[in-house]
């Protein structure tokens, strides 16, 4: 056993990109082409003017298997699965149909990361690394760990935890 450091990474809103699949979905449902700024501050699942949209894309079936990647990511977690403990963790267990997309996702995008170091869950709060990267307070909240806020159009207004803009931030922030 090595005394590596480790790092939870959350899958969606961090390792993807939530908020383009939304975009992108509810411009193919409407028509209307919703832009970043038209989101900023809204809650994740009222991003869109229809607000049962978001929990119905979420419910499609391939939505989890074609999120985009966000930008920078696989790069950025392949250098720190060479220094770290590197796990994904998603509470995925609130959309069982997920698991099998998600899964797959991550051996496309991922493939370094073992099937052994990916954690499906109900809640985040067992999860106990030193360090969660994660778009959610409520997951920081009941972090024991450095809690990392991975910046979001949902999570602007949050103050009470140290912010990673993007990928290459994170990068920053594990170089030192």
């Amino acid at each position: 056993m090595h005394n590596r450091k480790t790092i939870a990474l959350d899958m969606d809103g961090v390792l993807a990109n939530n908020l383009d699949h939304y975009l992108n979905y509810y411009h193919q449902e409407t028509g209307i082409q919703l832009t970043d700024a038209d989101v900023l501050g809204l809650p994740e699942g009222e991003c869109v003017p229809d607000k049962t949209a978001v929990r119905r894309y979420i419910g499609s079936e391939g939505f989890f298997r074609t999120l985009p990647v966000a930008k920078d990511a696989q790069e950025v977690v392949k250098e720190l699965h060479d220094r770290y403990d590197v796990f994904v963790v998603s509470a995925a267990m609130e959309f069982p149909w997920s698991l099998r997309e998600k899964r797959d996702w991550l051996a496309e995008y991922f493939p370094f990361i073992s099937w052994h170091n990916i954690v499906f869950c109900g809640h985040k709060h067992i999860i106990h690394t030193d360090y969660l990267i994660d778009d959610h307070v409520k997951n920081l909240l009941t972090f024991k760990g450095k809690g990392l806020m991975f910046n979001s159009f949902h999570n602007i207004n949050e103050h009470r935890f140290e912010r990673l803009q993007d990928w290459k931030d994170v990068h920053r922030y594990f170089q030192g």
